[in-house]
């Protein structure tokens, strides 16, 4: 039986055939209950669980390219009630696609700036100073970010164009896995990314998300197989906050580092902080996962 807590905090159950349910709390103001039907929905959060761009290969000089296409363009998202939002986004989503490589290959990324507004992909990690993204891209323009990736890991990438916050805040933000030359184990791998939406230019968030748009895990929760390895890739992209705690219920989960792992059931993360998380569910049944802020969750 839930608890007074959990019905407060709005928990819905995730269950499957034969599965255990990973239940997804989408962030909210308290005031604001529901989100979009999935019909209203520009983009579905559920394709930026699993959905990984591997770009277009080719080889050149004996190493692996892999070129991607990415393209900002405005569009307007629900946020719940009556509230509506007009983002700016990367190929259509908030976040933009999952970026996907491995140790040791060269990414090409293609931008087109599509929008009426500047902006630029820059790329945290180790690249030359003109593949930094610090220049704006006008309207219409495009431009060719091009550098090697020599060590594994997470890397956010985002609009660069001042004033930063804000650009980020309306969605300009995205992830690249570089995978160790040795693949991990498998599992079923999961990306997961805070934000949230300042709605009325006070210079702080009114509305929460994981992967752009509130509430839809928690009432359209992610399903996961009882015992099955799971790899979540965790990013923060939340401006105008302090750090911000992501907590598992019901369990612990191990964090991925190059040369430890260690258990917790909690990480904080401050913007553009990330983790690689690996847990499994024992047990089948109805699990929570939010920030452990709890005006926030």
């Amino acid at each position: 039986m839930l608890s007074a807590s959990l019905s407060r905090r709005r928990l819905l159950i995730a269950t499957g055939i034969g599965s255990a349910g990973l239940l997804g709390l989408g962030w909210q103001t308290i005031a604001r209950a529901g989100s979009a039907p999935s019909r209203d929905r520009p983009f579905n959060p559920h394709d930026c669980l699993r959905r990984f761009n591997w770009g277009a290969v080719q080889t050149s000089h004996g190493q692996v390219v892999r070129e991607y296409q990415v393209e900002a363009r405005s569009i307007t998202i629900p946020l719940g009630g009556d509230v509506l939002f007009k983002a700016w986004t990367l190929n259509g989503s908030i976040p933009g696609p999952t970026l996907r490589a491995r140790q040791g290959e060269r990414i090409r990324v293609v931008f087109h700036n599509a929008d009426s507004t500047s902006h630029s992909l820059h790329f945290h990690g180790i690249h030359p100073a003109e593949m930094d993204g610090v220049q704006p891209v006008l309207r219409d323009q495009r431009a060719i970010y091009e550098f090697d990736v020599p060590r594994a890991g997470l890397y956010p990438y985002h609009c660069h164009v001042a004033p930063v916050a804000r650009h980020v805040g309306k969605g300009l933000f995205g992830l690249l896995i570089v995978d160790p030359p040795t693949a991990r184990p498998a599992a079923d791998e999961l990306v997961l990314v805070m934000g949230g939406y300042d709605i009325n230019n006070d210079g702080r968030n009114e509305i929460y998300a994981f992967n752009g748009i509130p509430n839809v895990y928690m009432q359209e929760p992610i399903q996961i197989k009882r015992n099955q390895l799971i790899r979540l890739y965790l990013l923060n992209m939340t401006e105008l906050e302090s750090p911000l705690t992501f907590h598992i219920h019901a369990n612990e989960f191990q964090v991925i580092h190059p040369e430890r792992i260690e258990t917790s059931d909690v990480i904080t993360l401050g913007v553009a902080e990330r983790q690689i998380l690996e847990f499994s569910y024992p047990f089948t049944g109805k699990y929570m996962f939010h920030p452990h802020q709890d005006q926030i969750a």
